[in-house]
């Protein structure tokens, strides 16, 4: 009998009893259906649309804390899932065949092209990791770097190229290694062609003899969520699904963290913090035991330093508003 997942009746189900790491695969219908297999960032520079174009793709705003809000700028790293289907129509014309939905959306649908039989098949589960743009932010944005596949390096077609952040970024995704990386000229609806024609040359400039040489660069409106699915087809083709280690001891990452408290806050209301990150290996099931290192941190009477690991156990896992019975 399936576990509490069993809910969510249009996802593929998973259950512990029958689970086998050894034929699990990032593209496994279980793992997809509920949880993203991929990990791609944006990158670029602020004010460049990078929240915007997760939006687009996802329907989620990643840009969700009051400071931020107020900015209209990314300070913590976002996140994001998104589901990407193809049609199994073969006569259904490109990039129309290609679609993106939410995390919690059917791994299966009609078309929605008018005459086609085709149903749409979820082909990717992906999830985006929004960076922060601003120079001051530069370190969140690397610590987001660090879990990446891949990344999405956004250009603003209504500005010279490259600006600051644009040439920082990719210098730090240089030094990661990252070598999946798309660029997306967004704001293609602010500028004339000429104007379009004349940044996409100073791009290709640009990244002569980065990691980024020879990567598409693809016109998008993500305000008008234009070329979004030409997007998706270039997602699904270009960005190679990750070769994971899911018979390993699990190993999970942290990369962000946040006070969910109120100041003010009473001592007996308090609750812990919450921290974000990326499973590296192995998986994650529920019941299992976990330690978190360093954990409590303190100091003895000659100063040095003494960390505490903390051990608790999984209640429950979610992607999103995914249960999941397994995480990977």
């Amino acid at each position: 009998m399936a576990g509490p997942g069993a809910n969510q009746a249009n996802l593929c189900q998973q259950d512990l009893s029958e689970l086998d790491v050894t034929k699990l695969t990032a593209l496994s219908p279980e793992v997809i259906s509920r949880q993203a297999t991929i990990n791609i960032g944006t990158i670029g520079h602020v004010a460049h649309g990078k929240s915007t174009v997760v939006k687009a793709i996802s329907g989620v705003q990643t840009v969700r804390f009051k400071n931020e809000l107020e900015r209209n700028i990314t300070i913590k790293l976002g996140y994001a899932n998104a589901k990407i289907y193809k049609c199994d129509n073969d006569k259904c014309p490109r990039p129309a065949c290609y679609i993106s939905e939410g995390s919690s959306k059917d791994d299966s649908f009609p078309c929605l092209r008018p005459n086609c039989s085709g149903r749409f098949r979820l082909v990717r589960h992906v999830s985006f990791m929004d960076c922060p743009g601003h120079d001051i932010l530069m370190a969140t944005m690397l610590n987001g770097a660090a879990v990446m596949d891949a990344a999405l390096l956004l250009i603003a077609g209504n500005e010279s190229c490259p600006q600051p952040q644009t040439s920082e970024h990719l210098a730090a995704i240089e030094i990661m290694k990252l070598k999946h990386i798309l660029i997306l000229q967004n704001k293609i609806d602010l500028v004339k062609e000429g104007q379009a024609k004349e940044q996409h040359e100073q791009i290709l400039k640009f990244v002569q003899g980065t990691v980024a040489e020879g990567a598409p660069v693809i016109p998008i409106s993500a305000q008008l969520k234009y070329n979004i699915e030409v997007l998706c087809e270039y997602v699904t083709k270009k960005i190679p699904v990750p070769v994971r280690d899911f018979t390993s001891l699990p190993r999970l990452i942290v990369i962000r963290s946040f006070d969910v408290n109120k100041p003010g806050c009473e001592v007996d209301d308090l609750k812990g913090g919450v921290a974000g990150g990326s499973i590296l290996r192995g998986v994650l099931k529920v019941g299992m035991q976990i330690e978190v290192r360093p954990g409590l941190v303190s100091k003895d009477s000659d100063g040095k330093l003494a960390c505490r690991p903390i051990f608790s156990r999984i209640v429950s896992l979610f992607a999103e508003q995914n249960e999941l019975q397994f995480a990977v």
